[in-house]
């Protein structure tokens, strides 16, 4: 039955406009987003992410308007954008997809901003080489907020994966068991002008397109400044 249920709830999912295909100007208009989704987030001081989770970032994705659904049957989709910390900076920006199903009394949609915080060194480099589904092949939790404040030590044996949700203005954590992260290899190839192994983008292989620097700038700055404890 779960089964079943999981089956027509990302059938509902797939009903949502986002897995049109994109140009290259629809995924400049992603990175652009998933700079300004973190800049907000960054700007709320007294509830952004700790500075004790970013210094130990090792990548970093954003999903601008992850669309969710339901009438009975609900789903969610969404697609955004990951860089990871290499030897030598951030990586330029490879393109992802998340999707999920879900069962229960409810009706509605929304849409709500994700980060997600890969806090170990498998990051998303190993998590991406397949799909992968959060809560079963890759540890996460809700993570904690609030800049100034002492962030919880748990996530640091328990967690890969630290994830986040703004909608209607409010930042906090959130849990996004059974949800889908998969690669989009497309959207990928579209934007690069060339196909390249997810893995080689993301361990630093790859120059940054000039389009992305400034998301990729404003990652390395945020954690540049979670290091020097400012």
């Amino acid at each position: 039955m779960r089964k079943l249920v999981a089956t027509v709830g990302l059938c509902f999912v797939v009903a949502f406009p986002s897995f049109a295909s994109s140009s290259r100007n629809d995924l400049q208009g992603r990175v652009d987003e998933a700079k300004s989704v973190l800049d907000e987030i960054m700007a709320a001081e007294d509830s952004g992410i700790p500075s004790n989770i970013l210094q130990h970032a090792t990548c970093v994705g954003v999903v601008p308007g992850l669309k969710k659904g339901a009438f009975v049957f609900g789903g969610q989709y969404g697609q955004g954008v990951v860089t990871c910390r290499t030897g030598h900076g951030w990586s330029a920006p490879v393109f992802i997809r998340m999707a999920g199903g879900s069962w229960g009394l409810q009706i509605g949609a929304q849409s709500t901003d994700l980060v997600l915080v890969a806090v170990n060194e498998r990051g998303f480099q190993d998590l991406l080489k397949n799909k992968f589904k959060i809560g079963a092949d890759a540890a996460a939790s809700a993570g904690p907020v609030g800049r100034n404040g002492q962030a919880g030590t748990d996530w640091k044996m328990n967690a890969e994966l630290l994830t986040y949700s703004r909608s209607k203005g409010l930042f906090a954590g959130i849990d996004l068991d059974g949800t889908v992260v998969s690669q989009n290899d497309m959207d990928t190839q579209i934007y690069f002008g060339h196909e390249y192994a997810f893995d080689e983008i993301l361990k630093g292989s790859v120059d940054v397109p000039m389009g992305a620097v400034p998301f990729v700038k404003d990652v390395a700055h945020y954690f540049v400044v979670a290091k020097s404890g400012k």
